[in-house]
């Protein structure tokens, strides 16, 4: 895991010249995610930088940027490539004499020997440069899920790139805001995986790369997209006792894999299923298994009980972390330093804190992240596909909504959280297809956002491939590959990286191995959801593995206590400084009276208005570093 970066010249560039210069001082911004070494190697037409967090090889040999023999090609990557070994013995048999035990080694010949196309062998997650000093051509690659990050910006200047906007901006490139985006921001509470609020700055696109020559960008090509309804990509039993051995054999070589490491290794086990099982098969393959969960001093949140019995079960050294909402409040302010670009799930602040006391005992963790998307994880599963079954029941929810419409969703209050729940239900019973999966990926629906947010948006901008994903027809599976190229991709997975990486530890997903998720794609529904039963497959395949308690456990949650700090804690902030009436009438981005009527709302207790006022402290944190 590491901080990749570079500059691909439109023009010649010297050792020491201002693209060197840049690229050092961009390389500073990215040591937390390579503390280990960090390197910049100045070529015909290109400057490359890397900031190396050692897991495979620890000798210097395998720093990067990494060449071949002939110095035509050079490589930087960020990430793990987890079958490296079977891709190393035809590249031996062809002759290949390799300097290092390292899978960074193996990418760059395998991409040499086979081209860009070779990037389909790849198993593992990355984002990587490949240059070809001859050609003055570079291939820009981002994994399928978009598990690792890869922003770039291109201009006259040529293209630069790295794993965080933050290091473009040490490279010479000036923020400006990409104001018609803040809709699309405020709707979800983080933007889509190829989007950003800094104009001219891109992602790549989960599976796709995109080519550079001497210079110039063309537009990203797609290498991987997610299985279409019927494909078939890998064989699938017709037996469901079948499938639950083979779901099982796939995620146990998954597992195996991804435990590949020269440096201490352990689990995050949160006591749910997901996570559950990855230790259960990491178990197998590891005598002294470490595992790490977060415990609440607020009993209604500690879930420490059920991940204490999955450890007694599996014999493994298990340590927990106690936290309290003072705890995480704590370390909020760091939390917004570290992001380069807004991005409002709070519950990054768990994942920031896990990843900061892990890593004082490992420097590689696994994780059940990716299990929900993959097998039909989340309640909105369950409530579209009761949705779509139950199309007659339309006008009753008509009628319903006007009679919910004058009783308080205060999420706070037993009444008020069944009030929210009533009115979500009644809403999705009105909608088609898409419009169920807009309402149930979003925090807040475009005239909310409207209200206080003067800059004129798009309410369709952004959602056209997702919904495309999702189709119009009333299918789990649309829904699931919209949420995989959505919601995993633009929130889940940036959250864990992004929080994981601000401590330099490496967070490995064995559920989104590529050969699980076709797997996975080609089920049936019934074997992800049935009824109110949530990730059937995986629950029955590891039944026999686990504890029973986990299957009769209470659904618990977390919600950070954002409504709570804003009473209390940040009240004051929020009154004097972010809802300073000056400073938001300067600032001609948002509605003074709108921000007014969120604050009442909030303090009511009002469906997800914390959550929207979250996002709004948020980017006026990171709009004040640039622009105040």
């Amino acid at each position: 895991m590491c901080g990749i970066l570079g500059w691909l010249s439109s023009a010649a560039v010297a050792p020491g010249g201002p693209e060197a210069q840049a690229v050092g001082q961009g390389l500073a911004q990215l040591r937390a995610r390579g503390p280990d070494a960090a390197v910049t190697q100045t070529l015909s037409g290109a400057v490359l930088g890397h900031a190396r967090l050692s897991i495979l090889d620890l000798r210097e040999v395998a720093n990067q940027p990494m060449t071949d023999p002939t110095g035509r090609y050079w490589l930087v990557f960020n990430g793990e490539v987890f079958n490296f070994e079977a891709l190393r013995g035809p590249l031996e048999a062809a002759g290949v004499r390799f300097e290092t035990r390292s899978d960074s080694e193996v990418v760059l010949h395998h991409l040499i020997r086979n081209g860009p196309e070779g990037v389909r062998d790849l198993n593992g997650f990355f984002a990587l440069c490949l240059y070809d000093t001859q050609t003055q051509t570079a291939w820009l690659f981002r994994d399928p899920y978009g598990i690792k990050p890869l922003v770039y910006l291109a201009d006259a200047s040529g293209v630069r790139f790295a794993s965080e906007a933050k290091a473009l901006i040490a490279m010479g490139y000036t923020p400006e805001l990409a104001r018609e985006q803040l809709g699309l921001y405020f709707q979800l509470n983080y933007l889509p995986p190829d989007r950003s609020l800094l104009a001219g700055v891109r992602h790549v696109p989960p599976g796709h790369w995109l080519a550079v020559t001497q210079g110039a960008a063309q537009p990203p090509q797609a290498y991987y997209r997610l299985p279409a309804p019927g494909e078939r990509r890998t064989a699938v039993a017709a037996e469901y006792p079948e499938r639950l051995r083979q779901l099982e054999a796939l995620l146990d070589d998954a597992v195996r894999l991804r435990l590949i490491s020269d440096v201490p290794l352990g689990v995050f086990l949160s006591g749910g299923i997901d996570s559950s099982v990855i230790a259960t098969l990491a178990r197998r393959h590891t005598p002294h298994l470490q595992t790490f969960s977060i415990g609440f001093e607020e009993a209604i949140w500690d879930e420490t009980a059920y991940a204490q019995a999955v450890a007694r079960k599996l014999g493994t050294e298990h340590t927990v972390f106690r936290l309290s909402a003072g705890h995480l409040f704590a370390h909020l302010e760091g939390v917004l330093d570290y992001l380069s670009e807004p991005f409002a799930d709070a519950s990054a602040l768990n994942v920031y804190i896990l990843s900061q006391e892990t890593r004082k005992h490992v420097t590689v963790a696994l994780s059940g992240d990716g299990a929900d998307e993959v097998f039909g994880g989340y309640h909105r599963h369950v409530a579209d596909s009761f949705a779509a079954r139950a199309s007659w029941a339309a006008p009753l929810a008509r009628l319903a909504q006007l009679g919910l419409g004058a009783l308080s969703s205060n999420r706070g209050t037993r009444v008020g959280r069944q009030v929210f729940q009533l009115r979500k239900l009644a809403r999705l019973l009105a909608l088609g297809p898409e419009a169920r999966y807009r309402y149930l990926a979003s925090v807040a629906e475009p005239e909310a956002v409207a209200a206080f947010l003067t800059v004129p948006f798009d309410p369709d901008l952004g959602w056209g491939p997702y919904l495309a994903l999702r189709g119009t027809e009333a299918s789990l599976g649309g829904f699931l590959r919209a949420d995989i190229a959505l919601v995993l991709a633009g929130d889940m997975l940036p959250k864990v990286d992004l929080m994981s990486m601000a401590h330099s530890l490496e967070v490995r997903p064995p559920f989104l191995d590529p050969r699980v998720v076709d797997f996975a794609a080609q089920l049936p529904e019934t074997d992800k959801v049935r009824g109110r039963l949530r990730k059937r497959i995986l629950q029955d395949a590891f039944r026999p593995y686990l504890p029973p308690e986990l299957y009769n456990r209470p659904k618990q949650g977390f919600e950070v206590p954002l409504r709570g700090w804003f009473l209390t804690q940040l009240r004051s902030r929020i009154e004097t400084e972010y809802l300073n009436r000056e400073f938001v009438q300067d600032q001609g981005l948002f509605s003074y009276p709108g921000l007014e009527r969120l604050w009442a709302a909030v303090q009511r207790g009002e469906g997800k208005a914390d959550w929207t006022l979250w996002a709004y402290i948020v980017f006026q944190h990171w709009y004040k570093r640039h622009w105040a």
